[in-house]
C-alpha cells in the first residue's frame, strides 16, 4: 500500500515536470534582434512568357510587333534567365539595335572566353604545336551554332520562332534540352533585318481589316537592299551583314549555321537540304556530306512529328557564295524554306491548288524526296512558327548528340584548306600599282580581308607567267584556312549547261551564275599555278581608300540636279543606286509615282534615273488594293511627262529593263532584239559579259575601250534611227568573246549588237543601259558610265 503512494507522488511528479519543460521559455531565451535574422533565399527570377511582353502567343493569327517590343523580351528573358545572354551588337542601318543571344548551360556561359579560344584554334590548326592540344581541343570544345532569322522581313514567322525557340531553352528541363544546353553553345540572331521588322509591322498593322491586310509595304523592307540583303555574303556591303561576320562568324567560328527563311505558299510546306546541283566547286566535299547528313536528319525527326510536306534535295543550289559565307569558312549552312501565309493572315489553299510542279519535285505527289505532301486547308502563321521552331530544336539537339563528330569534321576541313588542293594554283598575285584603280584595289582587298583571308607582299620583284612583279605587289597564297573563299571570288566561273532535258530550255539556277570580283571591279589578279620564288611578308592589313564623289561642283559649272525614280513597286536595284550614290556622295531626290505624273520636271531636275524595273510595274505600279497614294504607277500622265522633260532639255537615264519602257513609252527609233525570246533561244542569268566601249563618247569618257557589263534579264538594241542615236557601247562582233564569267546559251543572238545607246530626243537626250552598271552595289568596274551619264551636256 506503502508502494503504491510512493509509485503514484512519483508518476505525478514527473508530470508536472513534463509539463514544466514543455512551456515556452521566453524569459530565458530572448529573441534575436532583426539583424541577426537568417534572410531567405531569394526566390529565382520568374522566367518571362512571351504573352508577358508581347501581348500574345507567338504564331497567334494577326499579330505582330514592331522590334523594339521584341528587344524589349530578348532583355527581360537574359535578365532572368541564367541560360541566357544578351549582347547588342552594333547598330542597323537606321539605328536600331542589332542584337544577339548567346544561349548554353550556366556552366559554359561562364566559360565564353575559354570556348572561343578553343574553336578559334580548331577553325586554324596551325595554332596547335601539337597533336595532343588539338586532341584536347575535340574533346573539351562544344560545337558552335549560329541560328539566323528574319533578314527577309516579309518572312514574318522568323520574327517570332526566335521568340518561341529561346524560351524554350530557357525553360525546358527535359533530357533533350540539357543536353543541348550542356554540349551545344547557340548564338541566336533573332534578326538579321531589325529594320525590317518594324517595317512589316507597321504596315500589317496600319492595313489589318482593309482590302490591303497581308500585302508588302509600299517600300523595300531592307533600307537599301530589300530582298537582296542575303545576298551580301561576300560583298559585305550593308551594315547589317559586317556586324554579323566581325562579331560572331569570324570570332566564334561555328560548325553549323541554321538561317530561317519562308518561301512561296502554293509548294511544299518546308525545305530543307540536300540542295540540288550545282554545288559551286570550292566547297570542301566533307562539308557538303555534314549538309546533306544534317537536313535530312532534320526532315525525318520532323516527319516523324506528323508534319507533313517535306521537301529535300530540291528548289535550292549551293551555286552562290553570296548566300554561304559559311560554306567558305569550314561550317555548313543550313538553310530552311516555310511555306508563307499572307504575313500574319491565315490562308486556306486546296489541295488541288497547289503548284503541280517545282524544282526538284512534284508538290502533289510523293516521291523520294518528297515523301508526304501535304494534302492542303488552312495555313496559318502558327503552323510556321511551329516548324521552324522545331526545325531548329531538331537541328540542335543533333549537333549536341555529335557535337565530336561536328568538331572533328570541322578541324578536319580546315586542316585540308591549309595543305592545299592538288588541283588548285599555289597562290593569286594582285598589283598594287596603276594601272588598278586604288578605290577598287582597296575593296577587293577589304572584302578578302574581311572574310579572313590571309593577305602578304612580295618583299621583292617577281615573274609570274611571263609577267614581271614589282616588290609590295599582293599575295594570296592558297594554303590557309579560308583559301576556298579567295580562290571562288578571284577566279572566272564556268556554270554547268543544265537543261530540263536534253536539248530543251535551261533549267534556271536559283540566283546568279557569276561572281568573279578582278572583272567586276577592274583588278588584275593572276593565277600563279606553281610555288613563288620570292619572300613574302606576314599577313598585312590593307590600306582602305575611301571614294571621291564623282560629281565635284566648282563655281563655274552648278550642281546637277539629280531626281532618282522610287516606284511604290519597290525594286532593289533602285535601293542599290540609292546605296551607290549615298556612298560616293552623289546628290539626288527620290521621285515618287505623283511627282512625276504632275509634269514640269525640267523644272525641277536636270536628270532622271529609271533604275531596273519592268514597263509594267513602272506603269501600272501597285494593285487597287493598296490605299492611296501608293496604288498605280505613272500611268500615261508620267510617260507623257517624262516625254517633254527630255524634249525640254533634260536627261533621261534607263538601267536595265526600264530601257524597254524608256523605247516604248518615248517612241525612240531602238529596238530590242531580244523582245519576246524565249530561254531556250538566249538565256544569261546573272553573267559577266565582255563590253566593248567608244571612248570617245562623253558616256565613256575615261574608260577603257574594253570592259565588262552585268547582263541579267536586260535588253540588247538595234539602232533603227542613227541620226540621232550613238552607240556608246556595244558586245563583241564573236560570239565566243561574249561571256566572261558565268553562263550564258546562244550568245550570238546578242554578238555586235549595242549594249548601252544616247539617243537625242528634242533638247535632251536619253540614255539606255542594257546592263546593270552598279550592279548590286560590286561592279565598280562600270560606275563610271552611271556616274558620267548624270554629267550636264
Amino acid at each position: 500500500m506503502v508502494r503504491r503512494s510512493l509509485l503514484l507522488a512519483l508518476a505525478v511528479m514527473l508530470l508536472a515536470v513534463s509539463a514544466f519543460a514543455q512551456r515556452p521559455r521566453t524569459r530565458r531565451t530572448p529573441s534575436p534582434p532583426p539583424a541577426a535574422v537568417v534572410p531567405r533565399r531569394p526566390s529565382p527570377p520568374v522566367i518571362p512568357t512571351p504573352r508577358s511582353v508581347l501581348g500574345f502567343e507567338p504564331g497567334d493569327d494577326r499579330k505582330l510587333v514592331e522590334w523594339p517590343v521584341l528587344v524589349r523580351y530578348f532583355e527581360a528573358l537574359a535578365k532572368a534567365s541564367d541560360r541566357v545572354d544578351y549582347r547588342e551588337l552594333g547598330k542597323t542601318t537606321l539605328g536600331a539595335p542589332f542584337v544577339a543571344l548567346v544561349i548554353s548551360s550556366p556552366q559554359n556561359l561562364r566559360r565564353l572566353d575559354y570556348y572561343r579560344q578553343v574553336n578559334a584554334g580548331l577553325a586554324d590548326p596551325r595554332s596547335f604545336r601539337t597533336s595532343r592540344a588539338a586532341r584536347e581541343a575535340l574533346q573539351n570544345g562544344k560545337a558552335i551554332v549560329l541560328i539566323t532569322s528574319s533578314i527577309h522581313s516579309t518572312e514574318v514567322g522568323g520574327h517570332l520562332s526566335p521568340v518561341a525557340l529561346a524560351y524554350r531553352l530557357a525553360t525546358d528541363t527535359g533530357a533533350t534540352t540539357r543536353t543541348i544546353l550542356d554540349n551545344v553553345i547557340l548564338w541566336l540572331v533573332p534578326s538579321l533585318n531589325p529594320d525590317g521588322v518594324t517595317i512589316v509591322s507597321k504596315w500589317y498593322n496600319r492595313t489589318l481589316g482593309t482590302t490591303a491586310e497581308g500585302t508588302s509595304p509600299p517600300e523595300l523592307y531592307h533600307h537599301y537592299t530589300g530582298h537582296d540583303n542575303n545576298r551580301d555574303w561576300y560583298a559585305f556591303t550593308q551594315v547589317e551583314t559586317q556586324l554579323t561576320v566581325d562579331s560572331l562568324y569570324n570570332v566564334w567560328h561555328p560548325q553549323i549555321v541554321h538561317d530561317i527563311h519562308q518561301m512561296d505558299a502554293n509548294g511544299a510546306r518546308l525545305f530543307l537540304p540536300p540542295y540540288l546541283d550545282p554545288v559551286e566547286p570550292n566547297v570542301d566535299p566533307l562539308l557538303i556530306d555534314g549538309v546533306n547528313a544534317l537536313g535530312s536528319a532534320m526532315a525525318w525527326e520532323l516527319a516523324g512529328q506528323g508534319k507533313t510536306g517535306i521537301s529535300i534535295n530540291s528548289t535550292y543550289d549551293a551555286w552562290t557564295p553570296a548566300r554561304a559565307y559559311q560554306h567558305y569558312h569550314g561550317g555548313v549552312r543550313i538553310l530552311s524554306e516555310t511555306a508563307s501565309a499572307d504575313l500574319a493572315t491565315p490562308i486556306d489553299i486546296p489541295f488541288d491548288r497547289l503548284q503541280a510542279r517545282e524544282r526538284g519535285y512534284n508538290p502533289r505527289e510523293r516521291s523520294w524526296n518528297f515523301t508526304n505532301p501535304w494534302r492542303g486547308g488552312r495555313w496559318s502563321l502558327r503552323d510556321i512558327v511551329s516548324y521552324q521552331t522545331e526545325g531548329a530544336y531538331a537541328l540542335l539537339s543533333h549537333a549536341a548528340h555529335d557535337r565530336e563528330r561536328w568538331l572533328t569534321n570541322f578541324f578536319n576541313i580546315e586542316t585540308r584548306a591549309i595543305r592545299g588542293w592538288r588541283e588548285w594554283p599555289y597562290a593569286y598575285v594582285i598589283p598594287a600599282r596603276p594601272p588598278q584603280d586604288s578605290v577598287a584595289l582597296s575593296a577587293l582587298l577589304g572584302i578578302l580581308r574581311r572574310g579572313g583571308v590571309e593577305i602578304r607582299t612580295a618583299l621583292q620583284s617577281f615573274s609570274v607567267q611571263g609577267q614581271r612583279h614589282a616588290a609590295g605587289t599582293y599575295v594570296v597564297v592558297l594554303r590557309q584556312p579560308y583559301a576556298a573563299f579567295a580562290k571562288t571570288l578571284l577566279e572566272v566561273q564556268n556554270y554547268p549547261d543544265r537543261r530540263l532535258y536534253p536539248g530543251g530550255p535551261p533549267e534556271r539556277p536559283y540566283d546568279v551564275t557569276a561572281h568573279t570580283l578582278p572583272l567586276l571591279m577592274h583588278v588584275t589578279a593572276t593565277a600563279a599555278n606553281d610555288s613563288l620564288r620570292v619572300p613574302l611578308s606576314s599577313p598585312i592589313t590593307p590600306r582602305i581608300v575611301p571614294p571621291l564623289p564623282p560629281l565635284r561642283v566648282s563655281d563655274v559649272e552648278p550642281a546637277v540636279r539629280i531626281g532618282l525614280y522610287k516606284s511604290y513597286d519597290a525594286t532593289m536595284d533602285e535601293g542599290w543606286t540609292r546605296w551607290v550614290f549615298d556612298t560616293w556622295k552623289v546628290p539626288y531626290t527620290s521621285l515618287v509615282d505623283s511627282v512625276v505624273r504632275a509634269g514640269k520636271l525640267h523644272d525641277r531636275f536636270d536628270v532622271i534615273i529609271l533604275p531596273d524595273q519592268r514597263p509594267s510595274e513602272i506603269l501600272e505600279g501597285l494593285p487597287p488594293r493598296y490605299p492611296a497614294p501608293y496604288a498605280g504607277g505613272i500611268g500615261p500622265d508620267g510617260s507623257e511627262a517624262l516625254r517633254e522633260f527630255v524634249v525640254d532639255g533634260g536627261t533621261l537615264v534607263a538601267m536595265n529593263e526600264a530601257s524597254r519602257f524608256a523605247i516604248q513609252a518615248l517612241l525612240l527609233p531602238v529596238r530590242n532584239v531580244l523582245e519576246a525570246v524565249g530561254d531556250e533561244d538566249f538565256y544569261a542569268p546573272g553573267s559577266i559579259f565582255r563590253l566593248e566601249l567608244d571612248t570617245s563618247t562623253a558616256v565613256a569618257h575615261g574608260m577603257p575601250r574594253e570592259t565588262i557589263g552585268w547582263f541579267q534579264g536586260g535588253p540588247a538594241f538595234e539602232v533603227l534611227d542613227s541620226n540621232v542615236t550613238q552607240v556608246v557601247g556595244r558586245w563583241p562582233e564573236d560570239p565566243t568573246r561574249v561571256l566572261l564569267s558565268g553562263w550564258v546559251l546562244h550568245p550570238e543572238r546578242i554578238a555586235g549588237k549595242a549594249a548601252i545607246l544616247e539617243v537625242q530626243q528634242g533638247n535632251g537626250r536619253v540614255i539606255l543601259f542594257g546592263i546593270r552598271p552598279q550592279y548590286r552595289g560590286q561592279s565598280i568596274a562600270t560606275y563610271p558610265l552611271l556616274f558620267n551619264s548624270l554629267r550636264m551636256k
